[in-house]
């Protein structure tokens, strides 16, 4: 039975990844701050994960976490992932983010070095600079989040040049019920299961012309799986291919409970909510992915939008 300990368990990609890798037989170890049966997803799992408490920002913690896991395959998903939060506390967020992984390659290198490690890595990595972007595109990220993750990104190469299995995904924009409400698309779907309740709060949105490849987080994780399984280690991308406006979001939403009348209607541009360094388009080409991982999308982005209403309009 293979051994894998989560990082960032207990997040949307932490927790539809234990479900996959307990699917397959794994035995698997997740790393937490705080008491995980706090989190509604994850008290089906209780019982079928071993929890270790521990810190990215803290080696003997760490050090103490993958000792006990003793793990075949590492998966680093914990992170600061908020890109406001990144301009507030950039310190943290590259302590985390950078650090985080830095100290866990240092004990994996000297304790077990033969792990198979997968890095979360980002498409905010890729900035603005357009196209469908593959695996070969430049990077010029536009917020300390974005560098944090890019430079976490080639701590993993040069790990990797040393001899290590280390991977990164380069996960396009994933959503699920689990995304956290402070995400753009949460907000969409929140409110529209608002409406239907009969609450007719306009939800107030930034720019609403900003473009992003949206899938659903239970098909990326299956890739994150295989990329581990390959005889060599190789980073892939993770999208769909298509991106979609804010403004298609909600139209999708509101599409979805046949609302009647116009995205205006719904949704008021507040500025508070227009970023800095916006980037305005972003998707993948996850061509490399599905020729040799034979991994792709099962979701598909009406159906994502409709499955995100109807688990707000249960909560």
């Amino acid at each position: 039975m293979k051994r894998a300990l989560i990082t960032g368990i207990t997040g949307q990609d932490g927790s539809y990844l234990t479900e996959h890798l307990l699917s397959l037989g794994y035995d698997v170890f997740g790393l937490v701050r705080r008491n995980p049966e706090g989190v509604s997803w994850m008290q089906p799992l209780a019982n079928k994960v071993t929890f270790i408490y521990g810190d990215m920002r803290d080696p003997l913690s760490l050090a103490a976490a993958f000792q006990k896991a003793d793990p075949d395959e590492v998966y680093n998903l914990a992170a600061q992932v908020f890109i406001p939060t990144s301009w507030v506390v950039p310190e943290e967020t590259f302590n985390v983010n950078v650090g985080g992984l830095a100290r866990l390659l240092y004990i994996i290198e000297r304790t077990k070095p033969n792990t198979r490690i997968y890095q979360a890595s980002s498409s905010e990595m890729y900035g603005n600079i357009g196209g469908i972007l593959t695996e070969e595109s430049a990077f010029a990220p536009k917020s300390p989040y974005g560098v944090s993750k890019l430079a976490a990104h080639e701590l993993c190469r040069v790990y990797r040049e040393k001899g290590m299995y280390v991977v990164s995904g380069i996960l396009f924009n994933h959503e699920s019920p689990r995304r956290g409400p402070e995400m753009v698309t949460r907000k969409i779907t929140r409110a529209v299961a608002g409406w239907i309740k009969g609450d007719r709060t306009k939800l107030k949105l930034g720019n609403l012309d900003s473009r992003r490849d949206w899938g659903f987080a239970g098909d990326y994780v299956k890739a994150m799986h295989l990329m581990l399984q390959q005889p060599k280690a190789q980073d892939f991308v993770i999208g769909t291919g298509e991106s979609h406006s804010v403004r298609e979001f909600v139209a999708e939403a509101l599409n979805s409970i046949k609302f009647v009348g116009s995205v205006e209607d719904f949704v008021e541009v507040d500025p508070q909510f227009v970023r800095k360094n916006e980037i305005h388009n972003l998707v993948g080409n996850p061509r490399k992915a599905q020729q040799e991982l034979g991994w792709s999308t099962v979701i598909d982005f009406p159906e994502l939008v409709k499955m995100m209403i109807e688990a707000d309009l249960g909560a």
